[in-house]
């Protein structure tokens, strides 16, 4: 307290001189209109200026909360495509919400993430009690990922595209020839088609797709483009070589898929007893 007093009393005179610099400008913008409105017009741009970086740091702390929503959004609006049927396209004008429901997609985050290993996996934190059961698919928005595993309470285990016991139904998008995407360890970047047709028209760039012949993933999800290209050992297919869409090293949010016609079309490809 005695060292204000002190500071007072040695600066008295600039105080007193600031005391009446201050009164002055009061009574001056009070009494002039036009000093009156560039003050208010200078405070509200000070006052703005405030607001406006105000709310740019709570819309960077609510950035988690957006991402959230926004993958709540994405996963409706994957749900409403892969369950469009073709009927449905066609005759949207005449009736824009006539659904086939195939499939339910479910969000996750991803807790763990292995890709450097002959046998990679990763951990989502949604596991039974959010109903998620073994043999769903797993994409992001860029692609497939991969297939759930096993299941816990509250986490999943997702079997890795980059996983030597990975085997994916996938085809070419423009000519619809079928093969099996598996994974040779030599890139994160990069899968391999297998057994497409040595008849078919591949060519560099050509884009690469689900198949849709499982009850796994929807048809067309995509997968990567085709890098490069040969013929297997025994000359009657293609291996192509299958530059990813995903960054497989970057896995942060995926989607869950759920045929909900798994069951009844497995009951039908079951062999029946003699």
């Amino acid at each position: 307290m005695q060292q204000i007093i002190n500071f007072v009393l040695r600066n008295k005179t600039f105080l007193v001189f600031l005391l009446l610099l201050g009164l002055s400008l009061f009574f001056t913008i009070q009494s002039h209109s036009y000093h009156k409105s560039k003050f208010i017009n200078s405070s509200n741009v000070v006052t703005g200026t405030v607001y406006k970086t105000a709310n740019g740091i709570g819309q960077y702390f609510n950035l988690i909360k957006e991402n959230e929503a926004l993958l709540e959004e994405n996963r409706m609006l994957k749900s409403i495509v892969h369950n469009l049927d073709v009927d449905t396209m066609k005759n949207n004008l005449r009736d824009s919400l006539r659904l086939n429901a195939h499939f339910k997609f479910r969000t996750a985050d991803v807790y763990k993430n292995s890709y450097s290993q002959s046998t990679n996996y990763l951990t989502i934190n949604k596991g039974r009690k959010d109903s998620i059961k073994v043999d769903y698919g797993v994409i992001t928005s860029q692609g497939i990922v991969g297939i759930i595993e096993n299941t816990s309470q509250n986490f999943s285990s997702v079997l890795s595209i980059l996983n030597t016991r990975s085997r994916i139904n996938a085809q070419l998008k423009k000519t619809n020839h079928i093969g099996s995407l598996v994974w040779d360890t030599e890139s994160s970047e990069f899968a391999q088609l297998v057994d497409i047709s040595k008849f078919a028209p591949v060519a560099i760039g050509d884009t690469i797709i689900t198949g849709g012949q499982s009850t796994i993933f929807p048809k067309g999800i995509l997968i990567g483009t085709v890098n490069s290209y040969k013929i297997d050992g025994g000359g009657d297919s293609y291996i192509v070589n299958v530059k990813l869409f995903n960054d497989m090293t970057n896995i942060g949010h995926v989607y869950v898929i759920e045929n909900l016609q798994a069951a009844e079309i497995k009951s039908l490809q079951k062999p029946k007893d003699d």
